[in-house]
């Protein structure tokens, strides 16, 4: 199938790194996943194909099955609403959602540390400026979620938050909440996920307010937000076998890459090989086949 790399429908409101969302009115939006693909916060030259319905039909799972823990803005599949008129190919890649007052905070919550997490702890035994534990290996398991902030970037990097730039930010009640429901969110996820062979290691979480009640809004728990392992070959100290953009990063890492736009673009068998990845991850979660 061929990788939609823009949308281009009447109403736009903002074209993301990834997402093209439009007003439908009525205080909805048309959320639409391209197959566009970031790593390191800039958008790769190519497009994976199949990806943008991975993000929204993996999301519109995740928001199911964490509704009984927080709200969220998902009204409906794309491809579930034939009256909209969408292409097919954009259809199944869409979401409608309630618009939402946005919270300007990535709620990232880590299980295991790697990335940029290990980074720093090499470096400094710290994470995100805070004391861990010494002798950790690369993929660890911390006894306890570990809730680690960072600000919304809309182009560049995204930078670390500490806790009372959370509360300076969204005050102190809205603060405690992102963060108390963005771990529930995590060990729910990740409790379900081991039973169908996949280690969520780490993922982010965006939130808004409707109504004035706190949802979740944007993705949930997708290849692109988080690290999702492989059960059977997770072992502490080495790479692990994942189903998400690591593949990717790996590839561009060998590439001596400044991590600053343009980037390289990527193979044709890279772009295959991160395709298989998504799918294998959505039917794995799901238990589904990809619409």
């Amino acid at each position: 199938m061929p990788a939609i790399k823009e949308t281009n429908l009447p109403n736009l409101v903002h074209r993301g790194k990834v997402r093209d969302t439009y007003d439908i009115g009525d205080g909805l939006l048309l959320m639409i996943a391209t197959d566009r693909i970031s790593a390191f916060d800039v958008i790769l030259p190519n497009a994976i194909p199949d990806k943008g319905a991975v993000l929204s039909q993996i999301s519109s799972f995740w928001f199911g099955r964490t509704s009984h823990i927080v709200p969220n803005h998902l009204v409906a599949l794309g491809i579930d609403r034939p009256g909209l008129g969408l292409d097919p190919e954009l259809a199944r890649r869409a979401m409608i959602v309630r618009r939402a007052k946005r919270v300007d905070v990535e709620c990232v919550v880590r299980g295991y540390i790697a990335g940029a997490a290990w980074v720093e702890y090499r470096k400094s035994g710290t994470l995100f400026g805070e004391p861990v534990a010494a002798g950790l290996r690369e993929g660890d398991r911390f006894p306890r979620p570990r809730f680690t902030p960072t600000t919304k970037a809309e182009a560049g990097h995204d930078l670390p938050m500490t806790k009372q730039e959370v509360i300076d930010l969204a005050g102190a009640d809205t603060a405690r909440a992102l963060e108390e429901t963005s771990i529930a969110v995590y060990e729910h996820a990740r409790a379900y996920a081991e039973q169908r062979g996949i280690v969520i290691a780490d993922t982010k979480m965006e939130f808004g307010y409707i109504d004035g009640e706190l949802h979740l809004i944007d993705e949930l728990l997708t290849p692109d937000s988080s690290r999702f392992w492989d059960a059977k070959g997770y072992a502490p100290g080495k790479s692990q076998p994942n189903f998400d953009k690591q593949f990717v990063r790996d590839w561009l890492n060998a590439q001596s890459w400044n991590r600053e736009p343009p980037a390289p673009a990527l193979p044709d068998d890279i772009v295959e090989k991160t395709r298989s990845r998504y799918v294998e991850a959505f039917t794995r979660l799901t238990g589904t086949t990809l619409r």
